[in-house]
């Protein structure tokens, strides 16, 4: 195409993206804000359905191809070699399109809720689309919701900067991407809401409800219209619940629970050795992607996002999984079956940390889905070979299965269990999935106090929590909390000086610091009174003997919450505040007591 060509299109739609950026800017002014939002959250939620029919659509069609390349070649070659090039394209866009900027995991979100007022870079509008339509649609063993509610994220945040919107709304509308996002990749509006009220509000007022509702639907219905029904991981609907098989949903909630836990803890385990491995991007890249085409060499079924065998488990001809394997001749026997299926499970949070931390980008909620599937078919696959019930129905073990896993990674049973009846066709397995949700959440909790996706930033402090109290603590800015306007003294200073800065300013905190501005130590005015009004002593002090020692200290980096629990442990009223190991000033309890109080206050009106 010629240069000139591309030039007038790229005019065109500049010009007429400037007319609709107007076009807002006056519908802002002469709608209510209510209304303004709900607008907004419809054209962040098309934008997001867009961006989801991208994603899937990549991955679905290139798992299509690889599919049909097999049929000829009878082993899974291309599945092996596929992911390494995907993970390798990706790490390549990371440092020459991206800059290296590229925000991974759900998590991050909720990072930007709770310490960045819902703002999240620009970027992370096309970042996502490009690198895990690469990962993931060549095979990387991976799912794509975590990458597409980043952004929905994305474009619900950088709408509300683009329109001025508050801090609330702009949150708010970052929660509809959010559910925007959800609804379309499952065409499961009930569970997108659910998702963004469970996962990334944990505190949410009633007026949220309406835009995220919204969201959900138009996320869902541009899905319905749009994507067709293979791409999408859909059911046809299965048999009715027998309440004579409760036992077997209990145990199997157990055992969620306990493979959520391997699960969570194996990955987190790959990821802290790929961060202390040092190597060169490409070569880290290449240390995690070859051991991953190995994997799906053997088990061809963690290529990807795996919901294809997902469908095919849950039928009536299961076998299928193993077409195309090492032991594909051995598929007709269901003991090989129930050890093939059992493996891969067990293999899968390799084959996903593997993918996600040599440098591809994708979530974990298709893995957890996976997971849960084959653990559902494995258990009720062993039960009817062993003869405890032969008429067990595999396929509702293996759908209910997903909703167990999925509440005890993420800590969401509610988005579990409607997820999984959405998608479904129907809420007959509605009793089933709250057992087993409601048991897997239970024991996973027991053990670990935070999601996966959550426990590196709560447990700094990094992200809001359940906790209210905590939330509020962590919503308050530390910068405003902070007196840094503090006097301070050298240590060749003397007893005169102290009394020379008590006279002229109203401070009775004062600072000892060297050259470099570390700090030595502290001078209260409260607990040297006895010296400073006795001439006698003034005179026959030295500095050292008016000054405490700076025992106890916070950061500038640390969270409110952090600073609370030290200065209730060292049963101060103060503490020095450092920023790169230099005096910066004084936080006291009061100013965070005052400022928490207010901030309770607010949240209550609200």
């Amino acid at each position: 195409m010629p240069k000139r060509t591309i030039s007038k299109i790229r005019l065109f739609f500049r010009n007429n993206f400037r007319r609709l950026e107007t076009l807002f800017f006056l519908l802002k002014s002469l709608l209510s804000e209510r209304h303004f939002i709900y607008l907004s959250c419809v054209l962040v939620s098309i934008s997001t359905g867009f961006a989801v029919i991208i994603l899937k659509g990549f991955a679905h069609n290139v798992f299509r191809f690889a599919t049909y390349v097999n049929s000829y070649l009878k082993l899974p070659y291309i599945n092996s070699i596929l992911p390494i090039v995907g993970i390798v394209l990706t790490v390549w866009v990371v440092r020459r399109v991206l800059n290296n900027k590229i925000e991974k995991g759900s998590s991050r979100i909720l990072y930007a809720v709770a310490k960045k007022g819902g703002i999240i870079p620009r970027a992370q509008m096309y970042a996502q689309i490009l690198t895990s339509s690469l990962t993931v649609g060549l095979g990387g063993s991976a799912g794509l919701e975590s990458p597409i509610t980043i952004t929905g994220a994305a474009f619900g945040s950088n709408f509300a900067q683009k329109y001025k919107l508050s801090k609330k709304d702009r949150i708010l509308l970052l929660a509809c991407g959010v559910a925007a996002g959800i609804a379309a990749a499952f065409n499961a509006p009930i569970a997108g809401v659910l998702f963004a009220i469970e996962v990334v509000l944990t505190d949410v007022t009633i007026t949220a409800f309406i835009p995220i509702m919204i969201s959900a639907a138009t996320g869902a219905l541009i899905s319905t219209i749009v994507l067709n029904e293979e791409v999408l991981l859909t059911f046809p609907k299965e048999q009715s619940f027998d309440y004579h098989n409760i036992h077997y949903y209990v145990l199997l909630g157990i055992l969620a629970g306990f493979v959520s836990l391997y699960h969570a803890r194996t990955f987190q385990r790959i990821e802290e050795h790929f961060a202390r491995t040092k190597m060169g991007q490409y070569r880290k890249a290449l240390y995690g992607a070859i051991p991953l085409a190995f994997l799906i060499f053997l088990f061809p079924t963690l290529f990807g996002e795996g919901y294809e065998s997902i469908k095919i488990l849950s039928g009536q001809h299961p076998e299928v999984i193993m077409n195309n394997t090492l032991v594909d001749e051995f598929k007709d026997n269901a003991w090989i079956l129930l050890l093939f299926a059992g493996i891969t499970m067990m293999l899968k949070v390799f084959a996903t940390g593997l993918t996600l931390s040599c440098g591809g980008n994708g979530g974990n909620f298709a893995p957890s889905l996976f997971v849960g599937s084959y653990l559902g078919f494995f258990v009720a696959k062993i039960i009817n070979l062993t003869g405890l019930d032969k008429d067990l129905p595999v396929g509702n073990f293996t759908i209910v299965g997903m909703a167990g896993i999925l509440s005890g990674l993420f800590h969401a049973p509610l988005t579990a269990i409607f997820l999984i009846g959405e998608i479904t066709g129907g809420y007959s397995l509605m009793l089933p999935l709250m057992i087993v949700s409601s048991i897997s959440f239970a024991v996973s909790k027991q053990f670990e106090v935070h999601s996966m996706d959550v426990k590196h930033l709560a447990e700094t402090g990094e992200v809001f929590t359940s906790d209210k109290d905590r939330n509020v603590l962590n919503s308050i800015d530390i910068l405003n909390i902070i007196k840094t306007d503090v006097p301070t003294l050298l240590p060749t200073q003397t007893p005169d000086d102290v009394v020379q800065l008590l006279t002229s300013t109203n401070e009775s905190l004062f600072a000892v610091v060297d050259e470099k501005k570390r700090l030595v130590g502290i001078i209260d005015f409260n607990a040297i009174r006895h010296i400073i009004f006795s001439p006698f002593k003034i005179k026959y002090s030295k500095l050292e003997e008016l000054m405490a020692p700076a025992t106890e200290t916070v950061s500038l980096e640390d969270s409110v919450e952090m600073i609370m629990d030290k200065l209730e442990a060292s049963k101060a009223d103060y503490l020095p505040i450092l920023k790169d190991d230099k005096f910066y000033g004084f936080v006291q309890k009061s100013k965070i007591l005052n400022d928490y109080r207010e901030k309770h206050i607010e949240m209550i009106i609200e």
